[in-house]
């Protein structure tokens, strides 16, 4: 008995003398560029006086607010991305993965302590006899507790809880992927919405002053002084811009079915929230971390760092296997014909074992496992890489978008404005019969494209500020509603 009380500490001793094979991960290091172009990026954007026309500075290694989407200076927006994050489906199936993850890493620490288990075993047995003999008939009943134990003498089971606390990581990472995209296509869905209304709006408008002209052709024709062919080619015109309204209505349909799916509720159940560009304010300061901290910022370059941890964790597992194994067991128990004997002197008994066992022969799998798992761990790597490489191009892409799309807003005002101003010169020259109703037809033909591309234009501005908070990560290291992103980020920008 009080061999089974130096057990623990013997199994313990064992333990502490291992170590665990394969390789120790190693946390990649950040690139070693130093910014997202080639050449340096200008301090500001140009500026329009128009809707979403407002210059933006851009701040270097400036940190981004946990609810950056605020920052547009929307309430319908923020009351939007709230009910979103409490009801979207993909992110309630990304907080369960990750709950699930954890779990699993609790069942895998469970080897590291031995296994204890109880039995009662009651018999009636009926023992063989030679003829002539009695048969012999009893009961006995037998009560146990075992003990087994495998150590972990190679930390094969320290790798498989490492493997598996790496992929409970990366589902954190993924979480926090989910819940950077869901506000992010929420800001991007609310910003087109609000593009389709405008471009709505300026359709419209086009179709009010293409109506006024046309009530004008009809009064000069009453006149003489335009023939009917130019009647008709007003009504052509007027007819084409208003073809082109019921497919930027339908576009409105489908955003507003895109918003209320991304909140959780089905298309019958419409928001209540509307969209305009002129209620959404443009940041005037932009965030550029520094090329050394988005490695540590992104969701995705996160979680996939996570799997090739875990990769490299497998490898690990893979060679210990093919290692000895090391197993102890014990049992302590009392054995009697009656059960109310059991437990009584001379009715005990125990036993102690111990087992090793070295593969010898496998068909050759446990190499080729070990093989393969090397070969994960550099797909991993790889995946890893091409993960940064991308992080980095979203960002370039960004701010190149910032830069140009403010140009062309500016660019557009002024088209827009002398298109506006050439309209009305065609308008007033045709009513004095100075013109031609074919220069009045180009003019509102230019007119027509340059409202929309203004409408569009201005959007750009709002879609490309989000698609660079996204890109820079979302700021989910400054949330205090997730210790476990909060945690995770405490090495963000430092």
């Amino acid at each position: 008995m009080q061999s089974l009380a130096y057990a623990p500490l013997l199994a313990y001793s064992l333990v502490l003398a291992g170590c665990a094979v394969g390789p120790d991960f190693k946390q990649p290091d950040a690139p070693s560029v130093q910014g997202y172009s080639k050449e340096p990026m200008p301090s500001k954007t140009a500026s329009a006086n128009t809707t979403g026309g407002d210059e933006q500075q851009f701040v270097s290694n400036m940190d981004i607010p946990a609810q950056w989407w605020t920052l547009f200076q929307s309430t319908p927006l923020n009351s939007l991305i709230e009910q979103a994050l409490k009801a979207n489906p993909d992110l309630q199936s990304a907080q369960a993965a990750l709950r699930a993850a954890e779990e699993q890493v609790s069942v895998q620490q469970g080897a590291f302590f031995p296994a204890v288990n109880a039995s009662l075993t009651p018999t009636r047995q009926k023992t063989a006899t030679t003829p002539g003999q009695e048969s012999s008939l009893y009961n006995l009943h037998t009560a146990q507790v075992s003990v087994s134990y495998t150590l972990d003498v190679f930390g094969a089971n320290r790798r498989a809880v490492e493997n598996l606390q790496a992929q409970a990581g990366q589902q954190r990472f993924l979480l926090e992927a989910a819940y950077l995209t869901l506000t992010s296509n929420v800001v991007a869905a609310a910003v087109q919405e609000a593009s389709l209304r405008a471009q709505i709006g300026a359709t419209l408008e086009v179709i009010s002053t293409q109506q006024k002209l046309l009530a004008l052709l009809k009064r000069q024709y009453a006149l003489g002084d335009v023939s009917q062919a130019d009647v008709a080619a007003q009504e052509a015109a007027l007819a084409q811009t208003q073809a082109t309204l019921p497919p930027l209505q339908n576009s409105l349909s489908q955003q507003r079915n895109k918003l209320t799916a991304l909140a959780g509720r089905f298309p019958s159940e419409e928001l209540d929230q509307k969209f305009l560009l002129s209620q959404i304010s443009l940041p005037q300061q932009l965030p550029v971390s520094l090329p050394s901290n988005l490695v540590r910022q992104r969701p995705d370059v996160r979680a996939a760092e996570e799997q090739l941890h875990a990769a490299s964790a497998e490898v690990g597992v893979a060679t210990a296997n093919m290692l000895p194994q090391i197993t102890l067991s014990a049992n302590i128990g009392s054995s009697a014909t009656q059960i109310g004997n059991l437990f009584t002197s001379g009715t005990g008994f125990w036993a102690l074992a111990g087992g090793l066992t070295q593969p010898l022969f496998a068909g050759g799998a446990l190499l080729h496992k070990k093989r393969a798992s090397e070969a994960l761990f550099e797909q991993a790597q790889a995946q890893y890489r091409s993960t940064v490489i991308v992080a980095f191009q979203n960002v370039a892409d960004s701010l190149r978008a910032l830069q140009y799309d403010a140009e062309t807003l500016k660019a557009q005002l002024l088209a827009e404005r002398a298109a506006a101003h050439s309209l009305e010169i065609a308008r007033k020259s045709v009513a004095l019969g100075a013109s031609t109703p074919q220069t009045l037809l180009t003019a509102q033909q230019t007119y027509q494209q340059t409202v929309i591309s203004l409408a569009q234009a201005q959007a750009a501005r709002f879609a490309d500020t989000a698609a660079l908070f996204q890109a820079l990560g979302g700021g989910w290291w400054n949330r205090t509603d997730a210790a476990e992103s909060a945690q995770a980020g405490n090495n963000v920008q430092k």
